[in-house]
């Protein structure tokens, strides 16, 4: 369905399956990158910044997906992580309106996400962008937990305070 005419109705779309990683280091800092298909785009306010996330595969459970999202956006190999916890339950988001029908192939209105929170046990030189083509972030930094919900695109906001409210604790 690529149908993004105003009257278009994506309510009976499913939502993706996908998992999201907040890793964080030692000081409780948590990884950040910005995604390739924002370069040169101004950095209005930091919007452009999120947290590896991506598809679960069919048949993947949620521990393999993270650890493959993980090294395929960051190039942190398992090695150097350990899984803390994850999500008690998903957390849904739709897509903004603009985007509808256009991401994904039209076929989902947006996602179900599971998160895990992961401990990164190497060093920065651990983290290669470049590990995996196509590369998915052009930039990174550690950035404190609570600055999170304010460098997310707008329509993931929701989503990133219930990660961390839930995590919180155990960073």
């Amino acid at each position: 369905m690529n149908d993004t005419s105003p009257t278009a109705d994506f309510s009976a779309l499913p939502y993706r399956p996908c998992v999201g990683v907040m890793l964080v280091n030692a000081s409780g800092l948590a990884f950040v990158g910005k995604r390739i298909d924002t370069r040169g785009q101004p950095d209005e306010g930091g919007v452009y910044w999120q947290m590896p996330q991506g598809g679960i595969d069919e048949g993947e459970d949620l521990r393999t997906a993270a650890l493959r999202e993980l090294w395929e956006e960051t190039g942190v190999q398992e090695e150097h992580v350990t899984i803390l916890s994850q999500t008690r339950e998903e957390v849904l988001y739709d897509l903004p309106d603009e985007l509808m029908g256009k991401l994904w192939g039209g076929r989902y209105r947006g996602q179900r996400q599971h998160w895990v929170l992961a401990r990164f046990t190497g060093e920065d030189h651990h983290i290669r962008l470049d590990a995996h083509d196509p590369a998915e972030f052009c930039e990174w930094q550690w950035m404190e937990p609570a600055q999170l919900p304010e460098v997310i695109v707008p329509f993931k906001k929701r989503v990133y305070r219930a990660v961390l409210d839930e995590f919180r604790d155990l960073i």
